[in-house]
Protein backbone atom coordinates (compact mmCIF):
# COMPACT_ATOMS: atom_id res chain seq x y z
CA UNK A 1 0.00 0.00 0.00
CA UNK A 2 2.97 2.29 -0.47
CA UNK A 3 1.03 4.77 -2.61
CA UNK A 4 -1.52 5.61 0.09
CA UNK A 5 -0.60 8.95 1.70
CA UNK A 6 -1.05 7.67 5.25
CA UNK A 7 1.52 7.35 8.00
CA UNK A 8 1.83 4.23 10.14
CA UNK A 9 0.18 6.14 13.01
CA UNK A 10 -2.77 7.11 10.78
CA UNK A 11 -3.22 3.51 9.61
CA UNK A 12 -3.16 2.29 13.21
CA UNK A 13 -5.76 4.87 14.15
CA UNK A 14 -8.02 3.79 11.25
CA UNK A 15 -7.70 0.10 12.18
CA UNK A 16 -8.53 0.91 15.79
CA UNK A 17 -11.63 2.87 14.71
CA UNK A 18 -13.05 -0.11 12.81
CA UNK A 19 -11.87 -2.70 15.34
CA UNK A 20 -9.50 -4.59 13.06
CA UNK A 21 -6.20 -5.88 14.48
CA UNK A 22 -4.28 -5.53 11.20
CA UNK A 23 -4.60 -4.78 7.51
CA UNK A 24 -4.46 -8.52 6.78
CA UNK A 25 -7.58 -8.98 8.89
CA UNK A 26 -9.52 -6.91 6.34
CA UNK A 27 -9.08 -9.79 3.89
CA UNK A 28 -9.98 -12.60 6.31
CA UNK A 29 -13.10 -13.48 4.30
CA UNK A 30 -10.96 -14.41 1.29
CA UNK A 31 -9.95 -18.11 1.33
CA UNK A 32 -6.22 -18.56 1.82
CA UNK A 33 -6.03 -20.74 -1.29
CA UNK A 34 -7.02 -17.70 -3.35
CA UNK A 35 -3.94 -15.75 -2.28
CA UNK A 36 -0.98 -15.81 -4.64
CA UNK A 37 2.18 -16.96 -2.89
CA UNK A 38 4.68 -16.49 -5.71
CA UNK A 39 5.53 -13.38 -7.73
CA UNK A 40 3.74 -12.74 -11.00
CA UNK A 41 5.54 -14.10 -14.06
CA UNK A 42 6.45 -10.70 -15.48
CA UNK A 43 9.72 -9.52 -17.06
CA UNK A 44 12.12 -7.49 -15.01
CA UNK A 45 11.80 -3.71 -15.07
CA UNK A 46 13.12 -1.97 -18.17
CA UNK A 47 13.97 1.60 -19.17
CA UNK A 48 10.99 3.65 -20.24
CA UNK A 49 12.04 3.82 -23.90
CA UNK A 50 12.33 0.02 -24.11
CA UNK A 51 8.87 -0.40 -22.59
CA UNK A 52 7.50 2.05 -25.16
CA UNK A 53 9.16 0.13 -27.99
CA UNK A 54 7.75 -3.13 -26.68
CA UNK A 55 4.22 -1.69 -26.44
CA UNK A 56 4.47 -0.28 -29.97
CA UNK A 57 5.47 -3.71 -31.24
CA UNK A 58 2.45 -5.25 -29.54
CA UNK A 59 0.17 -2.55 -30.96
CA UNK A 60 1.39 -3.27 -34.49
CA UNK A 61 -0.04 -6.76 -34.17
CA UNK A 62 -3.56 -5.33 -33.90
CA UNK A 63 -5.76 -5.06 -36.96
CA UNK A 64 -7.75 -1.84 -36.83
CA UNK A 65 -11.25 -1.58 -38.26
CA UNK A 66 -10.03 0.62 -41.12
CA UNK A 67 -7.17 -1.65 -42.18
CA UNK A 68 -9.24 -3.75 -44.57
CA UNK A 69 -12.75 -4.94 -45.48
CA UNK A 70 -14.86 -4.70 -42.32
CA UNK A 71 -18.31 -6.25 -41.82
CA UNK A 72 -18.50 -6.41 -38.02
CA UNK A 73 -21.64 -5.03 -36.40
CA UNK A 74 -23.80 -6.77 -33.79
CA UNK A 75 -24.32 -3.68 -31.67
CA UNK A 76 -21.28 -1.52 -32.51
CA UNK A 77 -20.78 -0.09 -35.99
CA UNK A 78 -18.02 1.55 -37.99
CA UNK A 79 -19.20 4.87 -39.35
CA UNK A 80 -17.40 7.97 -40.51
CA UNK A 81 -17.01 10.53 -37.73
CA UNK A 82 -16.13 14.01 -39.04
CA UNK A 83 -12.81 15.42 -37.80
CA UNK A 84 -14.68 18.46 -36.49
CA UNK A 85 -16.35 16.27 -33.84
CA UNK A 86 -13.06 15.24 -32.29
CA UNK A 87 -11.73 18.78 -32.54
CA UNK A 88 -14.70 20.31 -30.74
CA UNK A 89 -15.00 17.77 -27.92
CA UNK A 90 -11.35 18.38 -27.03
CA UNK A 91 -11.93 22.04 -26.23
CA UNK A 92 -11.00 22.45 -22.58
CA UNK A 93 -14.42 23.65 -21.44
CA UNK A 94 -15.88 20.33 -22.67
CA UNK A 95 -13.08 17.90 -21.95
CA UNK A 96 -12.64 18.82 -18.31
CA UNK A 97 -16.28 19.50 -17.41
CA UNK A 98 -18.05 16.92 -15.29
CA UNK A 99 -21.28 17.22 -13.33
CA UNK A 100 -23.06 20.60 -13.74
CA UNK A 101 -24.27 20.93 -10.16
CA UNK A 102 -23.52 24.67 -10.18
CA UNK A 103 -25.63 25.94 -13.08
CA UNK A 104 -24.24 29.45 -12.91
CA UNK A 105 -20.82 28.17 -14.07
CA UNK A 106 -22.06 25.24 -16.19
CA UNK A 107 -24.33 26.89 -18.74
CA UNK A 108 -22.40 25.47 -21.70
CA UNK A 109 -22.58 21.89 -20.44
CA UNK A 110 -26.25 22.26 -19.49
CA UNK A 111 -27.21 23.77 -22.83
CA UNK A 112 -25.42 20.96 -24.68
CA UNK A 113 -27.30 18.34 -22.65
CA UNK A 114 -30.58 20.19 -23.25
CA UNK A 115 -29.94 20.16 -27.01
CA UNK A 116 -28.91 16.49 -26.80
CA UNK A 117 -32.18 15.62 -25.07
CA UNK A 118 -34.13 17.49 -27.77
CA UNK A 119 -32.33 15.59 -30.53
CA UNK A 120 -32.84 12.22 -28.86
CA UNK A 121 -36.54 12.82 -28.18
CA UNK A 122 -37.08 13.83 -31.81
CA UNK A 123 -35.05 10.92 -33.14
CA UNK A 124 -36.85 8.31 -31.02
CA UNK A 125 -40.27 9.87 -31.50
CA UNK A 126 -40.91 10.44 -27.80
CA UNK A 127 -41.93 13.40 -25.65
CA UNK A 128 -38.96 13.54 -23.30
CA UNK A 129 -35.42 12.14 -23.15
CA UNK A 130 -32.87 12.10 -20.36
CA UNK A 131 -29.30 13.40 -20.51
CA UNK A 132 -27.93 9.97 -21.53
CA UNK A 133 -27.19 6.60 -19.96
CA UNK A 134 -23.99 4.57 -19.91
CA UNK A 135 -24.77 2.49 -23.00
CA UNK A 136 -27.56 0.67 -24.78
CA UNK A 137 -27.43 -2.49 -22.67
CA UNK A 138 -27.68 -0.81 -19.27
CA UNK A 139 -30.31 1.56 -20.65
CA UNK A 140 -32.36 -1.52 -21.56
CA UNK A 141 -32.07 -2.91 -18.04
CA UNK A 142 -32.99 0.47 -16.55
CA UNK A 143 -36.03 0.62 -18.83
CA UNK A 144 -37.14 -2.77 -17.53
CA UNK A 145 -36.88 -1.57 -13.92
CA UNK A 146 -38.72 1.61 -14.88
CA UNK A 147 -41.56 -0.45 -16.42
CA UNK A 148 -41.86 -2.47 -13.23
CA UNK A 149 -42.23 0.70 -11.17
CA UNK A 150 -44.81 2.16 -13.54
CA UNK A 151 -47.01 -0.95 -13.81
CA UNK A 152 -46.39 -2.37 -10.32
CA UNK A 153 -45.93 -5.72 -12.02
CA UNK A 154 -42.85 -7.94 -12.21
CA UNK A 155 -43.09 -10.15 -15.31
CA UNK A 156 -40.80 -9.14 -18.19
CA UNK A 157 -40.73 -10.74 -21.66
CA UNK A 158 -37.53 -10.44 -23.71
CA UNK A 159 -37.79 -11.07 -27.43
CA UNK A 160 -35.62 -13.74 -29.00
CA UNK A 161 -34.28 -11.06 -31.32
CA UNK A 162 -32.83 -8.99 -28.46
CA UNK A 163 -29.03 -8.69 -28.53
CA UNK A 164 -27.62 -11.51 -26.31
CA UNK A 165 -25.44 -9.06 -24.38
CA UNK A 166 -28.46 -6.87 -23.65
CA UNK A 167 -30.40 -9.92 -22.50
CA UNK A 168 -27.55 -10.91 -20.18
CA UNK A 169 -27.34 -7.41 -18.69
CA UNK A 170 -31.09 -7.46 -17.95
CA UNK A 171 -30.67 -10.88 -16.38
CA UNK A 172 -27.83 -9.54 -14.22
CA UNK A 173 -30.03 -6.67 -13.03
CA UNK A 174 -33.05 -8.83 -12.26
CA UNK A 175 -31.31 -11.99 -11.10
CA UNK A 176 -32.39 -15.51 -11.99
CA UNK A 177 -36.05 -14.70 -11.56
CA UNK A 178 -39.10 -16.64 -12.70
CA UNK A 179 -40.57 -13.27 -13.67
CA UNK A 180 -37.96 -12.80 -16.42
CA UNK A 181 -38.91 -14.74 -19.56
CA UNK A 182 -36.16 -14.85 -22.20
CA UNK A 183 -37.51 -16.29 -25.44
CA UNK A 184 -35.20 -18.46 -27.48
CA UNK A 185 -32.89 -16.62 -29.86
CA UNK A 186 -34.02 -17.22 -33.40
CA UNK A 187 -33.00 -15.75 -36.75
CA UNK A 188 -36.46 -16.61 -38.05
CA UNK A 189 -38.44 -14.34 -35.75
CA UNK A 190 -39.21 -12.93 -32.33
CA UNK A 191 -40.93 -16.09 -31.21
CA UNK A 192 -44.39 -16.12 -29.69
CA UNK A 193 -43.78 -13.10 -27.51
CA UNK A 194 -47.13 -11.49 -28.33
CA UNK A 195 -48.97 -14.68 -27.33
CA UNK A 196 -47.13 -14.77 -24.00
CA UNK A 197 -48.38 -11.41 -22.74
CA UNK A 198 -50.82 -11.68 -19.83
CA UNK A 199 -52.26 -9.56 -17.04
CA UNK A 200 -49.10 -9.99 -14.94
CA UNK A 201 -46.74 -8.71 -17.63
CA UNK A 202 -45.02 -5.41 -16.90
CA UNK A 203 -43.37 -5.00 -20.29
CA UNK A 204 -42.21 -6.70 -23.44
CA UNK A 205 -38.79 -5.81 -24.88
CA UNK A 206 -38.36 -5.86 -28.65
CA UNK A 207 -35.33 -4.78 -30.67
CA UNK A 208 -35.61 -3.38 -34.17
CA UNK A 209 -33.63 -3.89 -36.32
CA UNK A 210 -33.08 -6.95 -34.14
CA UNK A 211 -29.85 -8.81 -33.45
CA UNK A 212 -30.24 -10.75 -36.71
CA UNK A 213 -31.04 -7.62 -38.72
CA UNK A 214 -34.81 -8.07 -39.10
CA UNK A 215 -37.18 -5.10 -38.87
CA UNK A 216 -40.03 -5.68 -36.42
CA UNK A 217 -43.73 -4.75 -36.48
CA UNK A 218 -43.90 -2.44 -33.49
CA UNK A 219 -47.51 -1.43 -34.10
CA UNK A 220 -48.80 -4.95 -33.52
CA UNK A 221 -46.54 -5.37 -30.48
CA UNK A 222 -47.77 -2.11 -28.93
CA UNK A 223 -51.40 -3.07 -29.47
CA UNK A 224 -50.92 -6.51 -27.92
CA UNK A 225 -49.00 -5.14 -24.93
CA UNK A 226 -51.40 -2.30 -24.21
CA UNK A 227 -54.40 -4.64 -24.39
CA UNK A 228 -53.01 -6.36 -21.30
CA UNK A 229 -51.91 -3.18 -19.53
CA UNK A 230 -48.24 -3.87 -20.28
CA UNK A 231 -45.65 -1.47 -21.70
CA UNK A 232 -43.68 -1.79 -24.90
CA UNK A 233 -39.93 -1.19 -24.56
CA UNK A 234 -38.14 -0.81 -27.90
CA UNK A 235 -34.39 -1.25 -28.25
CA UNK A 236 -32.36 0.18 -31.14
CA UNK A 237 -28.68 -0.74 -31.40
CA UNK A 238 -28.12 0.87 -34.83
CA UNK A 239 -29.40 4.40 -34.32
CA UNK A 240 -28.60 5.40 -37.94
CA UNK A 241 -31.55 3.22 -38.97
CA UNK A 242 -33.89 5.87 -37.57
CA UNK A 243 -32.98 8.03 -40.55
CA UNK A 244 -35.17 5.71 -42.65
CA UNK A 245 -37.52 3.69 -40.47
CA UNK A 246 -40.35 5.31 -38.52
CA UNK A 247 -39.53 6.34 -34.96
CA UNK A 248 -40.62 3.77 -32.33
CA UNK A 249 -42.56 6.40 -30.41
CA UNK A 250 -44.78 7.03 -33.42
CA UNK A 251 -45.60 3.30 -33.49
CA UNK A 252 -46.77 3.01 -29.90
CA UNK A 253 -43.60 2.43 -27.87
CA UNK A 254 -43.75 3.52 -24.23
CA UNK A 255 -40.01 3.55 -23.54
CA UNK A 256 -37.32 3.64 -26.20
CA UNK A 257 -33.66 2.95 -25.51
CA UNK A 258 -30.81 2.95 -27.97
CA UNK A 259 -27.07 2.72 -28.34
CA UNK A 260 -25.86 6.06 -29.69
CA UNK A 261 -22.34 4.95 -30.64
CA UNK A 262 -22.99 5.13 -34.38
CA UNK A 263 -23.31 8.91 -34.25
CA UNK A 264 -20.16 10.80 -33.31
CA UNK A 265 -18.42 7.94 -31.51
CA UNK A 266 -15.84 5.59 -33.00
CA UNK A 267 -15.60 1.91 -32.08
CA UNK A 268 -13.01 2.75 -29.39
CA UNK A 269 -12.13 -0.89 -28.63
CA UNK A 270 -15.65 -1.41 -27.26
CA UNK A 271 -16.33 1.81 -25.38
CA UNK A 272 -17.10 4.13 -23.81
CA UNK A 273 -20.41 4.52 -25.65
CA UNK A 274 -23.58 6.47 -24.93
CA UNK A 275 -27.01 5.14 -24.02
CA UNK A 276 -30.14 6.94 -25.19
CA UNK A 277 -33.44 6.81 -23.32
CA UNK A 278 -36.75 8.51 -24.06
CA UNK A 279 -40.30 8.06 -22.86
CA UNK A 280 -43.69 9.67 -22.59
CA UNK A 281 -44.11 12.81 -20.49
CA UNK A 282 -46.45 11.06 -18.07
CA UNK A 283 -43.65 8.62 -17.16
CA UNK A 284 -41.07 11.34 -16.53
CA UNK A 285 -40.82 10.92 -12.76
CA UNK A 286 -39.81 7.29 -13.06
CA UNK A 287 -37.15 7.87 -15.71
CA UNK A 288 -33.62 7.24 -14.37
CA UNK A 289 -30.66 9.55 -14.79
CA UNK A 290 -30.82 13.31 -15.05
CA UNK A 291 -32.85 15.82 -17.00
CA UNK A 292 -31.80 19.31 -18.06
CA UNK A 293 -34.43 21.99 -18.39
CA UNK A 294 -34.74 25.54 -19.70
CA UNK A 295 -35.60 28.43 -17.41
CA UNK A 296 -34.95 32.17 -16.98
CA UNK A 297 -32.49 33.86 -14.66
CA UNK A 298 -33.13 36.77 -12.27
CA UNK A 299 -32.85 39.21 -15.17
CA UNK A 300 -35.24 37.26 -17.40
CA UNK A 301 -32.47 35.82 -19.56
CA UNK A 302 -32.51 32.30 -20.94
CA UNK A 303 -30.79 29.75 -18.71
CA UNK A 304 -30.44 26.01 -18.13
CA UNK A 305 -30.61 23.90 -14.99
CA UNK A 306 -30.80 20.29 -13.87
CA UNK A 307 -34.57 19.99 -13.64
CA UNK A 308 -34.31 16.44 -12.32
CA UNK A 309 -30.96 15.61 -10.78
CA UNK A 310 -29.73 12.14 -10.02
CA UNK A 311 -28.09 13.39 -6.83
CA UNK A 312 -31.10 11.83 -5.10
CA UNK A 313 -29.71 8.44 -6.03
CA UNK A 314 -26.88 8.87 -3.53
CA UNK A 315 -29.34 9.62 -0.75
CA UNK A 316 -32.31 7.36 -1.38
CA UNK A 317 -30.26 4.20 -2.01
CA UNK A 318 -32.61 1.25 -2.65
CA UNK A 319 -35.58 3.63 -3.15
CA UNK A 320 -33.82 5.50 -5.95
CA UNK A 321 -35.01 5.22 -9.54
CA UNK A 322 -31.53 4.10 -10.56
CA UNK A 323 -28.10 3.52 -9.17
CA UNK A 324 -26.43 4.67 -12.35
CA UNK A 325 -25.42 8.02 -10.96
CA UNK A 326 -23.80 9.76 -13.91
CA UNK A 327 -24.06 10.06 -17.66
CA UNK A 328 -21.78 9.69 -20.66
CA UNK A 329 -21.38 13.43 -21.05
CA UNK A 330 -18.44 13.59 -23.46
CA UNK A 331 -19.87 10.83 -25.69
CA UNK A 332 -23.25 12.57 -25.61
CA UNK A 333 -21.50 15.76 -26.70
CA UNK A 334 -19.88 13.93 -29.62
CA UNK A 335 -23.29 12.51 -30.56
CA UNK A 336 -24.91 15.94 -30.41
CA UNK A 337 -22.20 17.64 -32.48
CA UNK A 338 -22.30 14.98 -35.19
CA UNK A 339 -26.11 15.04 -35.26
CA UNK A 340 -26.05 18.83 -35.58
CA UNK A 341 -23.62 18.60 -38.49
CA UNK A 342 -25.80 16.02 -40.23
CA UNK A 343 -29.14 17.67 -39.70
CA UNK A 344 -32.32 15.81 -40.54
CA UNK A 345 -31.61 15.68 -44.27
CA UNK A 346 -28.06 14.49 -43.64
CA UNK A 347 -29.21 11.69 -41.34
CA UNK A 348 -31.69 10.49 -43.97
CA UNK A 349 -28.95 10.55 -46.62
CA UNK A 350 -26.59 8.65 -44.33
CA UNK A 351 -29.26 6.03 -43.65
CA UNK A 352 -29.93 5.62 -47.38
CA UNK A 353 -26.21 5.09 -48.03
CA UNK A 354 -26.11 2.42 -45.34
CA UNK A 355 -29.12 0.60 -46.74
CA UNK A 356 -27.77 0.76 -50.29
CA UNK A 357 -24.47 -0.75 -49.17
CA UNK A 358 -26.37 -3.49 -47.33
CA UNK A 359 -28.41 -4.30 -50.44
CA UNK A 360 -25.20 -4.68 -52.44
CA UNK A 361 -23.81 -6.96 -49.71
CA UNK A 362 -26.97 -9.08 -49.67
CA UNK A 363 -26.84 -9.57 -53.45
CA UNK A 364 -23.20 -10.64 -53.24
CA UNK A 365 -23.85 -13.12 -50.43
CA UNK A 366 -26.87 -14.65 -52.18
CA UNK A 367 -24.65 -15.38 -55.18
CA UNK A 368 -22.36 -17.69 -53.17
CA UNK A 369 -23.16 -21.40 -53.53
CA UNK A 370 -24.25 -22.91 -50.23
CA UNK A 371 -24.91 -19.57 -48.51
CA UNK A 372 -28.48 -18.76 -47.42
CA UNK A 373 -29.59 -15.21 -46.59
CA UNK A 374 -32.11 -15.40 -43.72
CA UNK A 375 -33.48 -11.86 -43.94
CA UNK A 376 -36.54 -10.70 -45.82
CA UNK A 377 -36.10 -7.26 -44.26
CA UNK A 378 -32.98 -5.48 -43.06
CA UNK A 379 -31.44 -2.04 -42.67
CA UNK A 380 -27.67 -2.42 -42.80
CA UNK A 381 -27.23 -5.76 -41.05
CA UNK A 382 -28.17 -9.32 -41.97
CA UNK A 383 -27.66 -12.96 -41.06
CA UNK A 384 -26.52 -15.77 -43.34
CA UNK A 385 -26.42 -19.54 -42.86
CA UNK A 386 -23.20 -21.13 -44.03
CA UNK A 387 -22.54 -24.76 -45.04
CA UNK A 388 -19.86 -24.85 -42.31
CA UNK A 389 -19.39 -23.39 -38.81
CA UNK A 390 -19.07 -19.61 -38.98
CA UNK A 391 -16.30 -19.17 -36.40
CA UNK A 392 -13.50 -20.95 -38.33
CA UNK A 393 -14.55 -19.17 -41.52
CA UNK A 394 -14.24 -15.81 -39.79
CA UNK A 395 -10.82 -16.78 -38.45
CA UNK A 396 -9.67 -17.88 -41.90
CA UNK A 397 -10.81 -14.60 -43.45
CA UNK A 398 -9.17 -12.62 -40.65
CA UNK A 399 -5.87 -14.14 -41.74
CA UNK A 400 -6.64 -12.62 -45.15
CA UNK A 401 -7.21 -9.26 -43.38
CA UNK A 402 -10.98 -9.44 -43.94
CA UNK A 403 -13.15 -8.97 -40.82
CA UNK A 404 -16.17 -10.88 -42.02
CA UNK A 405 -18.70 -10.34 -39.25
CA UNK A 406 -19.71 -11.89 -35.93
CA UNK A 407 -20.39 -15.63 -35.59
CA UNK A 408 -23.59 -16.02 -33.59
CA UNK A 409 -21.89 -18.85 -31.69
CA UNK A 410 -19.54 -16.26 -30.17
CA UNK A 411 -22.48 -14.65 -28.37
CA UNK A 412 -24.55 -17.84 -27.93
CA UNK A 413 -21.85 -20.45 -27.11
CA UNK A 414 -24.29 -22.90 -25.52
CA UNK A 415 -26.61 -23.16 -28.53
CA UNK A 416 -25.33 -25.61 -31.18
CA UNK A 417 -28.10 -24.64 -33.60
CA UNK A 418 -26.41 -21.29 -34.32
CA UNK A 419 -22.94 -22.61 -35.19
CA UNK A 420 -23.40 -21.94 -38.91
CA UNK A 421 -24.90 -18.46 -38.53
CA UNK A 422 -22.95 -15.29 -39.32
CA UNK A 423 -24.14 -11.70 -38.73
CA UNK A 424 -22.68 -9.11 -41.12
CA UNK A 425 -23.09 -5.34 -41.33
CA UNK A 426 -22.40 -2.82 -44.08
CA UNK A 427 -22.17 0.93 -43.56
CA UNK A 428 -21.44 3.97 -45.70
CA UNK A 429 -17.74 3.07 -45.36
CA UNK A 430 -18.20 -0.31 -47.06
CA UNK A 431 -16.96 -0.20 -50.66
CA UNK A 432 -17.68 -2.34 -53.69
CA UNK A 433 -14.09 -3.60 -53.44
CA UNK A 434 -14.70 -4.63 -49.82
CA UNK A 435 -17.79 -6.61 -50.80
CA UNK A 436 -15.97 -8.26 -53.71
CA UNK A 437 -13.09 -9.24 -51.42
CA UNK A 438 -15.51 -10.72 -48.89
CA UNK A 439 -17.32 -12.75 -51.51
CA UNK A 440 -14.08 -14.08 -52.99
CA UNK A 441 -12.75 -14.87 -49.52
CA UNK A 442 -15.88 -16.81 -48.49
CA UNK A 443 -15.84 -18.77 -51.77
CA UNK A 444 -12.20 -19.68 -51.28
CA UNK A 445 -12.74 -20.88 -47.70
CA UNK A 446 -15.83 -22.86 -48.62
CA UNK A 447 -13.98 -24.46 -51.53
Amino acid sequence: MRYLPHSEAERAEMLAAIGAPSEDALFSAVPRRAFKTTPLDLPAHSPEFLVEAHMRALARKNGAAGDGPFFVGAGAYRHHVPASVDHLIQRSEWLTAYTPYQPEVSQGTLQMLFEFQTQVAHLLGMEVANASMYDGSTATAEAVLMARRLTRRDRILLSGGLHPHYRDVVRTYLGDSDNLVCLSASPEGQGDILDRIDGETAAIVIQTPDFYGHLRDLGAAAEAAHAQGALLIVVVTEVVSLGLIEAPGALGADIVVAEGQSIGNALNFGGPYVGLMATRKEFLRQMPGRLCGETVDADGGRGFVLTLSNRQQHIRREKATSNICTNSGLCALAFSIHMSLLGEAGLVKLARLNHARAIALAHALEGIAGVELLNRTFFNEMTIRLPMPAAPLVEALARKHILAGVPVSRLEPDDPTVDNLLVLAATELTTEADIAALRQGIEEVLA
